[in-house]
Order: structure tokens, then sequence, then C-alpha cells
């Protein structure tokens, strides 16, 4: 019975976050359009300076339960990240935890309000936020979809179509597509300074037979079962970058059999002084509670006061509903 007990409370570990992060979902989508209407005739840049602080707000929440209420140990190689720069981010992609790793590094760089993401179309449908999600950019996937080691008709297809075109085959990320990497990069290089190619590894996803597990879900990792995140970064000038597509395409391959060597050696050296970590020296980085704890208590206590009257909770449902029709709606018109 205690043992039963116990299993339940550690499950129910996810249920805190998803009820703060959904619950305070209404109140920055109605902080949110209140200054849009308020800045309609004010300059563009007034409008878009709070709407970045507007999300740093909302991300810096994410990000207390992500690494504060966790407690994973975050480990960096590489070009460590100093200065804000202007950046597309390209990353191997196994999880849905993935995009909080980009906003991991992008708070460090105090960068966090002005993190956009290239995501799959589906999630252009998730309600209050999936309109705002599906005109986001920067951040960058370009596998298409996740690496699982359980899906293996998925890895296969993507070997097979390796070695069609004339490409070396991956083992542990899918082969790249350029078309969103090329769009990004074309449209944004006046602005760019640099790209960060960066390799991510979960700590824990080998089995007892050296094989290669699936990433941690975003429940688990809430649930306290990753223990470390190994990030490595590599910084690439953008003079460095082609800017045609055809050798963009060759560029991005060859950026991607780098994540798979870094990879085998993490997941697959016979050495244990190898596996589980990066070539390097690594730096441990914990996040100030100072970062994220304002913005909780922020969101939170407008929440909380939003809920304590009638009219606010009537406002608040209305919201949910309604955001998430109008939200639809928009999405559904521009696709």
């Amino acid at each position: 019975m205690l043992l039963s007990l116990v299993l339940h409370m550690y499950s129910l570990r996810c249920v805190l976050p998803a009820v703060v992060l959904l619950g305070t979902a209404p109140t920055y989508v109605l902080a949110w359009g209140a200054w849009r209407l308020l800045s309609a005739l004010l300059p563009a840049r007034f409008y878009q300076a709070v709407d970045d602080r507007l999300y740093c707000i909302y991300q810096s929440t994410v990000l207390f339960f992500f690494e504060n209420y966790t407690g994973v140990q975050i480990l960096l190689y590489g070009d460590l990240p100093k200065n804000k720069e202007n950046i597309i981010y390209l990353a191997n992609h196994q999880c849905t935890v993935d995009w909080i790793v980009a906003n991991i590094l992008a708070v460090r760089q105090s960068a966090l309000g002005h993190v956009r993401y290239v995501l799959k179309d589906g999630l252009k449908w998730l309600p209050l936020y999936g309109c705002y999600f599906s005109q986001m950019y920067l951040v960058i996937f370009p596998e298409g979809t996740r690496y699982n080691p359980e899906l293996t008709k998925v890895i296969s297809a993507s070997q097979a179509f390796a070695a069609q075109e004339g490409l070396p085959v991956l083992k542990h990320v899918l082969t790249p597509r350029v078309k969103a990497t090329h769009v990004a990069f074309d449209s944004m290089k006046n602005y760019l300074d640099a790209v960060y190619d960066v390799t991510v590894a979960f700590e824990g996803t080998v089995d007892e037979r050296g094989q290669r597990k699936e990433a941690p879900s975003m429940v688990e990792f809430l649930c306290k079962e990753c223990p470390k995140i190994h990030i490595h970064i590599d910084r690439i000038d953008k003079k460095d970058v082609p800017e045609e597509q055809v050798y963009m395409r060759r560029w991005l391959h060859e950026r991607f059999e780098i994540k798979d060597k870094l990879l085998i050696e993490f997941y697959d050296s016979l050495d244990p002084e190898r596996r589980n970590r990066f070539p390097g020296k690594s730096v441990p980085s914990k996040l100030s509670l100072k970062k994220t704890l304002p913005s909780l208590l922020v969101l939170g206590g407008l929440t909380a006061g939003l809920l304590a009257t009638e009219a606010g909770r009537k406002l608040y449902v209305k919201t949910w509903v309604y955001g998430t029709l109008i939200g639809c709606l928009w999405v559904g018109i521009k696709a």
C-alpha cells in the first residue's frame, strides 16, 4: 500500500507544472491582447518591446519548472554563448522537450523574449498558443520529425534516402531537410550574426543492453526522470554558410554527420570515460531562481487576481473558449 502511494505521488509530479502553465495561458493571452490594442497607434518598436517582454515572462515560468523544479543538470560543451546575437539555431530533434532546450540556451544569453520557432504544422492548432507559434521562426529542427529508435521504419526510410542520394548514412540522427533552413537563412542573412549548430543528448536514454531508448517526454522530464542534459554548441559565422540551396544541402548534411559522430561517441563508446559525455570540457550551468521565480509569481498572481472575482472568472473562461476558436480560425485562413 505504501509503495503504491509513493508511486502514485511520484506520477503526480507533473500535475503542478501542467496546472500552472495551462492555467496561466488565458492571463498571458489577455495581457497580450490588451497591449496589442493599446499599442495600435504607437510605433511598432514599442509594441515589439513589450510583446518580447510578455513572452519572456511566460517562457521564464516554463523554465522554472523545467530547470528549477526538476533539478536537471545542464552541461554545456563547445562554443559557449557569451554575447546576445541574432542566430539561427539548428538542432537534432528527439522529443517534445527539444524546444525547451532552445529556451535553456536563450535565457543564458538574455535573449529568451526573442526566440521564435519553425515547428511541426500540427502544432498551430494548439489551444490559445497555436496561432502565435505558427508565426515563429529561428529555431529549426531540420530532420522534420523526431528521432525515435523505436520507429524503425522512419529511421530505415531516412537512411535509404541518404544512400539513394549518395549521402553518408547516419545512425543517431535522421537525414536533414534543407528547405526551412535555406528559407530562414535567405530571409534573415542581412540581420544574422551566426548559426548555432546544437547537438543535444539526454542522459539515461540507453538501456541495460546498451541500446538507445526513446528520449524523455515532457511528462517524464517533469517527473524528474532526466538527471542531465548534455548540449554541444558549434558557432558558425554566417559567412561560412553557403547561400545557394544545392550547396547548403550538402553543408547541412555534413553538419549532421558531425552530430552523428558526437552521438555515436556519447551512446556507443566502449570507453566508460567517454560514454555519456561529449568531447572536451563540460561546463555545468545552473539557472538562478532570479531568472525564473519573479515571472512565475507575476503570472501566477495576475491569474489568481483574475479568478478571484466572478467577472474575472467569466472573462477567463471566455478567453479559453473564444481565444482557441479565433486562433484556429486564424490559422485555418492563413493555411
